[in-house]
């Protein structure tokens, strides 16, 4: 296993500038950052695999950023945008030397209806089609993608590990994983342990988040168990700190942060890395 952390907690979006938080990432224990790329233009990845490299880290994972109008079962423009959206991070992806990308890619963040059965079904083969021909895509390029469920305040259609494993399953493509966040799993699975050995080899991503968003072991969530059952399944892939706070407002708009969780970003990049690194032994 390897610790990351997602460039959320400082940044959104990310640019070249923000390549000065890498020291600093180094210093607390990280070997990976997991940069969420808003919009394939914000950054020059050439560049920021140079940082990188300079400071000893690695652009193990990316995170898709799939907002309104990025949607694999929306209108046909927005099937398309999120198609090319993918494509783009791909494209970036083998500059950067980074062979995961994870995220929601299946539908726009925050898109929860009362779809009737008809239609979820209608929807879901529409995503089946467009990650068939995505992972088809990214396989070709060293690149696997990982779907993310998400809590049933922010999707209607992938919310259980278990759903996210019939995804998989439905596509049929080596280059499809799940990824796991243990924010959601924490309002979604009964046993986030168990979720994980369900999940087996299919097990791409993990995001660690406190249970309100924050710091990784200061929360109610079973860590242990959690680093028992990423054990069994023998998981050779990244942890990724994911937590956020007010001071990104974009994402604290987004995540509805709306009180200061943890003093400050710092104190949660810091004391998440030490105990994530005690608990997974990385």
């Amino acid at each position: 296993m390897r610790l990351g952390i997602n460039t959320f907690l400082f940044a959104c979006p990310f640019h070249n500038q923000h390549t000065r938080l890498f020291p600093k990432f180094r210093k607390w224990g990280f070997k990976s950052v997991e940069i969420t790329v808003a919009d394939p233009g914000d950054m020059n990845p050439a560049y920021v695999r140079d940082q990188l490299d300079e400071h000893g880290l690695v652009a193990a994972t990316l995170c898709g950023a799939f907002g309104p109008g990025r949607d694999l079962r929306g209108t046909p423009a927005e099937q398309q945008a999120s198609s090319d959206y993918i494509k783009a991070l791909i494209g970036q992806m083998e500059i950067l030397g980074c062979t995961v990308l994870g995220g929601p890619l299946y539908s726009s963040v925050g898109r929860a209806e009362a779809e009737t059965p008809a239609n979820q079904r209608a929807q879901r083969k529409l995503v089946v089609r467009h990650l068939r021909e995505l992972a088809a895509y990214a396989g070709d390029r060293g690149v696997t993608l990982c779907v993310e469920p998400l809590n049933r305040f922010e999707t209607d259609l992938l919310n259980t590990c278990d759903q996210a494993l019939d995804l998989v399953a439905d596509v049929g493509h080596p280059a499809l994983k799940v990824h796991l966040d243990t924010f959601h799993m924490n309002i979604e699975e009964k046993d986030l342990g168990a979720a994980i050995r369900r999940c087996g080899q299919h097990l791409g991503l993990l995001h660690a988040s406190g249970s309100d968003r924050g710091t990784p072991g200061t929360d109610h969530i079973d860590w242990k168990g959690i680093a028992a059952a990423l054990r069994a399944i023998k998981f050779q892939g990244d942890v990724v700190i994911e937590s956020f706070t007010q001071d990104v407002e974009i994402i604290a708009r987004a995540a509805a942060i709306w009180r200061r969780i943890e003093p400050t970003q710092d104190e949660i990049a810091a004391k998440g890395a030490k105990f994530l690194r005690k608990l997974l032994k990385v």
